[in-house]
Order: structure tokens, then sequence, then C-alpha cells
């Protein structure tokens, strides 16, 4: 018989208490018992992880609904912090076991992960990460209401992207001024919760024993490949690599556009005075046209993704009172993704869908494995399935386009990738100098904000947008919700040029590589993951410079 019944309710502290208790309170005589009890374990976790998965789902996709709200905050203020406890008591039962040290390699990864959460569990962490969960679902309200009158009609930022393309100026310019001071109308609000969010995050590390939340999140996040100097190197790589090929990019773009200078709205606009890019009308004809892609790659992965829309777990358009942004979320339980974006029309939407699609064929390909910790995955790792899908996509995006549009579609995005990693590199850089300077005014942080622009930003005029430039870093959610989750998508990029590499000699080889790493969840680590679809990690300037090379030679083939 299962440990736990898949109807208990896994909203309700008073429902889990008691499995909670059995846990605890079980005798442990042998290895076996101990096998079981991680297997018992898994098992409530899942149902509790896609308890947590629904009610997140819902608050981010209606965060103007009170009952919603009430419901997650419900779950944040009176389920998480007696899970938080409850977690530090089992892990200590697996690793102070006796028999610890006999359980099967299929387990080292578990071991080597509880450990470390063992090390930096405090009691006293857990009202701190309470309310910092708190503020952050204060930040996603926030955002979820920023509207605009537009033309007429009341739009979402996710909507107003696409004016950004427009052809005519005058239009961008107000676009993105209309955009801009309604985002800043809240940045007092923002930049105060940030303000809280610094000082909490500081004080659980301290109380954790470490120097500053740089070292607490490098070993809550279990990255036990890289270092923080490893990720310091990787922004002096981009610097020398990527900057100049960006910088370039936009001086051309200046003298196509025939500008003095290059203003923030001229940064989405075709520089050959073509109009936008329309791959799809509606959000179903966005999942059609990828259906056709997945299919024509392979049947195993058009038949994953019909899963998605067949099972309703997609929730695709923008609207009011949706949080921005985009992402996947695996329903443990009910191995199933669900997929949340803002869908308005865009090729980036595209991109995008196309993007949580890989996360959710890393689920798929994972689900087979018996244990939750199993079919989880090293973030960095993550990403390259997603990051890889967007490359490996490019054959078929005809689905959208005629040729001459898919190749353009083309080229933006390899030319995205070049300008991505000097923003990623900002966003990092910008974390670990928060945490490392904790105690820094608002005019300290727009200070050095505006310093990583100079060193990693774009070749952009901001003069008249001084205020809001210094607090531009508000729009970017991971520093809120997620803190130190942004290099990741810099190293999955490496991964996935990698990937797109060998994909561009034997389509059939890469797949078979990308499947190989995927199936295999988290029961290995980041390198040994890497390496298991034929990969190399590493944070080097000639290796960024080789895979950026290969972005370089595909556009010197495709047609401007």
């Amino acid at each position: 018989m299962s440990f736990v019944s898949d109807d208990l309710d896994a909203t309700s502290w008073k429902e889990i208490e008691p499995f909670m208790n059995n846990l605890r309170d079980r005798e442990l005589n042998c290895s076996t018992c101990l096998e079981t009890f991680i297997s018992d374990r898994s098992d409530l976790s899942e149902i509790i992880s896609e308890a947590r998965a629904k009610l997140y789902i819902n608050m981010t996709c209606h965060t103007d609904d009170e009952k919603i709200q009430k419901s997650w905050m419900d779950f944040v203020e009176n389920v998480s912090p007696k899970l938080s406890e409850y977690s530090d008591i089992l892990n200590r039962r697996i690793i102070e076991h006796e028999s610890v040290s006999k359980l099967p390699k299929q387990y080292e990864i578990l071991v080597k992960g509880l450990k470390t959460n063992i090390e930096i569990f405090r009691e006293e962490n857990i009202p701190l990460q309470t309310k910092a969960t708190k503020l952050v679902t204060e930040y996603n309200e926030i955002c979820g209401a920023q509207m605009v009158e537009y033309e007429g009609e009341q739009k979402t930022f996710a909507q107003m992207a696409i004016y950004l393309e427009n052809t005519d100026r005058e239009i961008r310019e107000k676009a993105w001024k209309t955009v801009a001071e309604r985002r800043f109308q809240d940045n007092e609000r923002i930049s105060e919760i940030y303000d809280e969010l610094i000082k909490i995050r500081h004080k659980i590390a301290k109380n954790a024993g470490f120097e500053g939340y740089q070292q607490y999140m490098f070993a809550a996040m279990h990255r036990f490949d890289y270092t923080i100097d490893d990720c310091l190197e990787f922004h002096d790589s981009i610097e020398a690599v990527c900057q100049p090929l960006r910088l370039k990019n936009d001086e051309e773009r200046r003298e196509k556009l025939g500008l003095d200078k290059l203003r923030p709205w001229d940064m989405s606009v075709d520089v050959m005075g073509r109009p936008p890019l329309q791959p799809f009308k509606d959000v179903q004809e966005m999942v059609d046209g990828c259906s056709r892609i997945f299919h024509s790659m392979s049947e195993e992965l058009g038949k994953y993704f019909d899963q998605l829309d067949a099972n309703d777990c997609l929730d695709l358009d923008s609207r009011k009172g949706k949080a921005p942004g985009g992402y996947q979320y695996y329903l443990q339980k009910s191995r199933m993704p669900f997929i949340f974006m803002n869908a308005a029309g865009t090729q980036r939407n595209v991109e995008t869908m196309i993007h949580e699609a890989g996360h959710a064929f890393h689920s798929f390909y994972s689900g087979h494995l018996e244990l939750i910790h199993e079919r989880d995955s090293p973030i960095e790792f993550a990403e390259v399935a997603s990051m890889s899908m967007e490359l490996l996509t490019h054959p078929h995006w005809e689905e959208f386009y005629e040729e001459k549009d898919a190749d353009r579609a083309r080229r933006n995005h390899l030319e995205d990738i070049i300008a991505f990693m000097p923003w990623m590199a900002t966003i990092d850089a910008f974390q670990h100098w928060i945490y490392a300077n904790p105690e820094h005014t608002r005019e300290e942080r727009a200070a050095k904000w505006l310093e990583l622009g100079d060193r990693f930003g774009p070749e952009v005029d901001m003069n008249g947008f001084d205020e809001i430039h210094k607090v531009s870093w508000q729009r970017q959610g991971h520093l809120f919700g997620v803190p130190f989750y942004y290099v990741e998508y810099g190293i999955a990029q490496l991964g996935a040029l990698q990937m797109w590499q060998y994909h561009r000699q034997n389509t059939e080889d890469a797949l078979s590589r990308y499947k190989a790493g995927l199936s295999l969840g988290y029961t290995r680590g980041l390198t040994e993951l890497f390496e298991a679809s034929g990969l190399s990690l590493s944070f080097s300037e000639s290796h960024v410079s080789d895979l950026i090379g290969e972005i370089e030679s595909a556009l010197e083939i495709i047609p401007s």
C-alpha cells in the first residue's frame, strides 16, 4: 500500500502533520528501513509539491483575486514554515542514520544535498523566509496590476511590446514612454520591498554562519560544481567576447536606421524598415504551430507537447491581473508540466513557448524516475533543456513564416543571444555586489547599476530618463523572487550552443544527446549531466569565444 493517499489535502497542515509525525517517529533499524523511509517521504513530498504548485499557479494567473491570493498566503504562512521545520528533522534522520553510508549509489546526490541543507538550516530563519515570500508576493501583485491606457484600450506591458517593433519612430517612442512612466509610478514601493528583502536575506545568511548572502545561496542552491570566482571569470569572458560584438551590432543598427544616437525605443524595430514579425494572431494558433514543429522534429516530442494542451496545462494569454513573465512548473504527483506565459503575438512569444516546452520535455524525460529528488535537476542543466530547444527548432520556423521571414527570425534570435549574455552578466554582477554590500544606500545601488550598464550595456542614449534608468533593474523579477537565479541562463546558453553545434552536423545525434542527458534527472551532478550529453562546463574566455564564433559563422550564411 502507498504510504499516503492521493486525495490528501496537502494545503492543510492538519492533514499533513500525521504523516510527518509518522516519519519523524518511525523506527529505522536497517538500511532497507532507511530506503523505505526515503521512498515514503518522496511520496508525501510529491503530493505537497503539487498542492503548492497549484496554489502558486493560481496566484500568478490571478493576482487580483483576493480569495486565491489568500489561499496562497495561508500556505506560505501556515504550511511552509512547518514544512521547513520538519524537513530539517527528516534530513537529520537520514544523514545521522548508521546505514547512510551503505545506501546504493543512486542516493549519492540526495545525501550530498541533505548534508548541505542541514548545515545551513536555522529555525530562526523560518519566519524570515516567510516574510520574504510575502514581500515577493506583493511585488508580483504590483507588477500584475500594471496596465496602461493606449489607443483607447487597457493593455498589459506584454501587449505593448509589439509597438516597440513599429517602423514609425513616434509610435515606438510613445509606447516606450507610456510603459516606462507607468512602471516608474511604482518604483518607490518596489525599492522599499527590495530594501527589506536585502536586509532579511543578509540576516538569514548571518544566522546560518555565512559571511553574506552570496555564500549562503551558493550552498542553498547546491552549486557544487562552480564558485563565486568562476562567475566573476564568466563575467570577464562575456565582457571580452560578447560585449564588443554587441556594441558592433548596435553601431550597425544606428547606421542602418540613419540615427545620430540610438534611443531605448529603437532597439526592437527591424533595421531594414520591415513591419514587425507576426507569427500568430491568437494563442491557439501559436500552440498549433509549435505542435507541428515538435512533431516534425520527432513524434515523441510532438506527443509530449500535445499532452499539455489536452490536459489543460497551458495558460498563455496576456491579461489584466496576471503576473508577468513565463515559467514551467512540474506537477510532481500528476507527472505533468504546466506552462505559464504572456503571449501577445510576437516572435519572442514563440521563442518563450518553445523555451518552456523544452523544460516540459525535460520533465517528461525524467518522469520515469521513482523518487522526487531524482526528477529534479540542477537549474543550470534544466535551462540547457529549454535554451537548446530554442536553437534546435530553427530549421522549422517556417511553420510560422515564409522563408525570408523565418530567416529574419533566426537572425534576430542569434543576435539576441549575443546581446543577452552581457545582460545576464549585468544581473548576476549586480546581485553579487548587492549582497556583498548589504548596507549600501539607494544612491550607491543606482551608481552601481549605471556602472554595470557602462560595462555591459547597449550603446543607447538615455538622456531625459535618468531617474527611470536608475531603477530599471526593477523589471527583472528574478532579483526579487529567485535571488541569484540568473547566471544559470548564461551557463546553460553555453551548453545549448554546444548542443546546437551537434545539431548543425547531425540532427538525430543531437536529439539523442539531448534525451540522454535529460533522462538522467538529478541522478548525476552538474558536470556529469553536461558530459552525458557530450557538453563541456567551462567559463573561460576561449570556451565562450568558440561558441559565440559558432553564432558568427551562422549569421554569415543567414540572409539579412
